[in-house]
């Protein structure tokens, strides 16, 4: 059973090593992804948004709902943790009386 998990695996891999050199060129700007949308936001970055700065104006107006989403989940992340290590037992609260 090792041995047909270790195959099947090795076959998946290959698969995906063989569907990964179709793809694009990380950065490249002939790429599919990058023929509509990148010109669009950056031609109309001024017009739309009124910011010089082409990374503000994706960031904050673009795609304000996509950020406001990350930061919430970094800020639920960041209490979650404060929480958990700010836990505290209730017996260590409590003053023990020797067995006497």
């Amino acid at each position: 059973m090792k041995w047909l998990s270790l195959f099947i695996l090795g076959l998946v891999m290959a698969l995906l090593i063989y569907a990964e050199t179709d793809l694009p060129d990380r950065g490249d700007p002939e790429a599919p992804a990058n023929q509509h949308v990148s010109p669009l936001y950056l031609e109309r970055t001024v017009e739309d948004t009124h910011t010089p700065n082409a990374v503000t104006s994706v960031l904050a107006d673009y795609r304000g709902y996509d950020t406001l989403g990350e930061t919430v989940v970094i800020f639920t992340a960041g209490i979650a943790c404060v929480l958990i290590l700010m836990r505290r037992r209730s017996d260590d609260n409590q003053i023990r009386k020797p067995n006497s």
